[in-house]
């Protein structure tokens, strides 16, 4: 079960696991929950991290206020900077997918010393500006014109038992929940700024492993080869799918907890294994 904190007068949820000295923050996608990334944070925590999933504002068990003003990517790193002042922590490597990957980006952008290291998968920046508005905008006009409807959809999908399956769970959690914070949360997001401008993106100097594939205008490749040429010290992964970090994960699973432990390294020993 989550554990909850206040954060400006609304709850955010979170959930940890193992009780390592070495602490990972894992973000999930955009209307997705924490629960995305429950096979990953205990596999993490086998390696002696301690991992914590959070659900941003609006996602998942946090509370999802209707206001679109309350929805924004540097809001959301705030929230991951407030979820660790609440946990007594100096510092974490911040790892997300998608919206949880540019709310890592904004994290370190405006708190880079709370920032150990990223994990960056599938960050949405320039390249998937035309992919995102075909995904999202009829999405976003079906919870806010049809929210009669999706409420209907809502109330019936939250019959189905799922919890003892993940991943029917993880996506069912998108149409289960109530249609108007959803909508609320695009339109926020839909009015502001994807992700940190390209020059700031230059200056964050945090160790970062970019995780990007093919074949997905919302995710382009291209984003996460631009974004490994933007940041000082990154490095590109290239995945299969969206779909091997959930169906079959023991080489990125690998990859990202090698990672980790080399971000937690004094500095000057992370450089001399960069360059070797």
């Amino acid at each position: 079960m989550p554990s909850f904190f206040e954060h400006q007068g609304r709850r955010l949820a979170y959930t940890a696991y193992g009780d390592g000295p070495r602490t990972v923050v894992l973000l999930h996608g955009l209307l997705l929950s924490q629960k995305m990334h429950r096979p990953l944070a205990r596999a993490l925590a086998k390696r002696g991290n301690r991992v914590v999933t959070l659900d941003l504002l609006g996602h998942g068990r946090s509370d999802r206020p209707r206001d679109m003003s309350a929805y924004s990517m540097p809001f959301f790193g705030e929230q991951v900077i407030a979820l660790l002042d609440h946990l007594g922590v100096r510092e974490a490597v911040i790892a997300g997918t998608s919206l949880g990957a540019n709310t890592a980006l904004e994290a370190a952008a405006a708190h880079p010393e709370r920032v150990r290291g990223m994990v960056l998968e599938m960050p949405v920046l320039d390249n998937a500006l035309l992919g995102c508005a075909i995904a999202f905008t009829p999405l976003m006009c079906a919870l806010t014109f049809g929210e009669p409807v999706m409420k209907t959809v809502s109330a019936v999908t939250r019959r189905i038992p799922t919890g003892r399956v993940w991943g029917a769970d993880v996506l069912l959690d998108t149409v289960r929940q109530q249609p108007g914070p959803s909508a609320a949360v695009l339109q926020g997001l839909f009015f502001g700024r994807v992700a940190p401008h390209r020059d700031v993106r230059r200056t964050i100097d945090r160790p970062a492993l970019v995780i990007g594939h093919d074949h997905d205008p919302v995710h382009p490749f291209s984003d996460s080869g631009a974004l490994v040429d933007e940041l000082p010290d990154a490095r590109l992964l290239r995945a299969d799918s969206f779909l091997e970090l959930r169906m079959t994960p023991e080489r990125l699973t690998d990859e990202i907890g090698g990672f980790i432990a080399e971000c937690w390294k004094p500095a000057a020993r992370r450089r001399r294994a960069v360059a070797a």
